[in-house]
């Protein structure tokens, strides 16, 4: 873990929580804290250097959240990291795609010259991603960043407050999923390329209602891809 929280225990109560749940999904969702892994409340309370107050706080916000889980009852029960599973995925994916088809819908509506710029970022980094699955031997990491960038360009240039903070909520669950399976999803590289076209043609068309199910359709069709996969090489800290 991050040895730099040693200034965590000096915050006020409220903050200590805030920063230990954003410490700790980080932690998750980058995979330092593995699928399937056993949290020691005790034990990330002292590395944190914190009392256990405040982790019990940031955990319990990470187990409603679905980043953690907890088996078992009573006296036996313990607290994971959730696993990375198909079921769960395919769930997380539906939901990200509803809450960014609904920033294409709105990235639609946006004024012309506005849209105008909008739609030229987005050709660029789609760009991006094609040179980079064109390659002999694509880097499946610069992919991620690129895509990500591409759905956070719309995301940021029309969701409005409350959908942001939804998308920020639900977005880093499926990033683990990303993070971890990325490398075996380079060859879809050009079918997302094309799925990006048309959610671009829609946006710079001012067509609300196709832009909308075009990101939806990214999401879903990403989810089949990621369940290929899933099938293909297990899934992760399952029990």
């Amino acid at each position: 873990m991050d040895t730099t929280l040693s200034t965590l225990g000096r915050e006020p109560a409220l903050n200590r929580v805030t920063e230990a749940y954003r410490i700790l999904r980080d932690l998750i969702v980058r995979g330092r804290l593995a699928p399937g892994s056993r949290i020691i409340e005790a034990d990330v309370a002292a590395h944190l250097q914190v009392s256990r107050t405040p982790i019990r706080a940031a955990l319990l916000r990470l187990q409603r959240e679905g980043y953690v889980v907890e088996l078992g009852d009573g006296r036996r029960a313990r607290l994971m990291i959730a696993p990375l599973t198909a079921s769960d995925a395919a769930d997380l994916f539906d939901l990200v795609g509803e809450v960014e088809g609904l920033a294409g819908r709105y990235a639609a509506q946006l004024e012309g010259r506005e849209r105008g710029r909008l739609v030229a970022e987005l050709t660029a980094v789609n760009g991006d991603i094609r040179r980079e699955g064109e390659k002999a031997r694509p880097d499946g990491n610069l992919w991620y960043r690129l895509d990500e960038t591409f759905h956070r360009t719309y995301v940021e240039a029309a969701a409005r407050t409350r959908l942001l903070t939804w998308h920020d909520a639900i977005k880093p669950q499926a990033e683990r999923y990303a993070r971890v399976y990325v490398s075996a999803l380079v060859d879809e590289i050009a079918t997302s390329v094309q799925e990006h076209a048309a959610i671009v043609e829609a946006i710079g068309a001012g067509d609300a209602d196709r832009a909308q199910r075009a990101v939806q359709t990214n999401w879903r069709n990403a989810a089949v891809r990621l369940s290929r996969v899933i099938d293909s090489v297990g899934e992760r800290g399952s029990w």
